[in-house]
């Protein structure tokens, strides 16, 4: 029995690593949204101190259009205009977390840094409904490779969650048995809406 659980992946910038894992949920049939937790989005620059700094409602053509003026070459060879590509095929521009109200039964992080920042917010602001939303992070690298190997890691998450008798009750069996088989540690914990 497959449970149709809605899915939100963060990141910090909505950009990289939560966007290949909405690309691929997606892809493999499952609600799916992604988010941001920052203040700003950041893109590395030319240079590791000048990054390129752009606010949540920056559409990912204006960002792409941004980068080929500055270095198209550059921009190119780093991957960074091939990723805004696919962003832009998905949804229209990165999305803040913190200014979502929809409700997830499943939000996965990417970052603990950003796990952090997901339980500060859910548990910060009024509960009203108080349905359950479990939040797990996946540890992932923020490099175009360790996105790819990363959204990967969630699949196998979502899907193994979605295929269990109770996935409010079996997520902690899932976890434990992706953290053998994968040798990374999870983090899990539980919020209300």
């Amino acid at each position: 029995m497959r449970h149709d659980l809605s899915i939100a992946v963060v990141c910090s910038s909505n950009q990289n690593r939560s966007m290949e894992a909405h690309h691929l949920l997606s892809k493999k049939g499952f609600r799916t949204k992604s988010y941001g937790t920052g203040s700003c989005v950041k893109l590395p620059g030319v240079t590791v101190d000048k990054p390129n700094v752009y606010n949540f409602e920056t559409p990912y053509e204006k960002i792409a259009e941004d980068l080929r003026n500055k270095d198209l070459s550059f921009y190119t060879q780093n991957g960074l205009l091939n990723m805004l590509d696919r962003n832009k095929r998905i949804k229209g521009k990165p999305e803040k977390f913190q200014q979502c109200s929809e409700e997830f039964d499943l939000i996965v992080t990417c970052q603990e840094r950003v796990f952090d920042q997901v339980l500060e917010h859910l548990n910060e602001r009024e509960q009203v409904s108080m349905n359950l939303v479990h939040v797990v992070n996946v540890e992932i690298k923020d490099n175009h490779e360790e996105a790819t190997l990363g959204s990967f890691v969630i699949y196998e998450l979502v899907e193994k969650l979605s295929n269990t008798e109770d996935p409010a009750s079996d997520i902690d069996t899932v976890i434990e048995f992706l953290e053998k088989k994968r040798n990374r540690r999870f983090l899990h914990s539980l919020a209300f809406y």
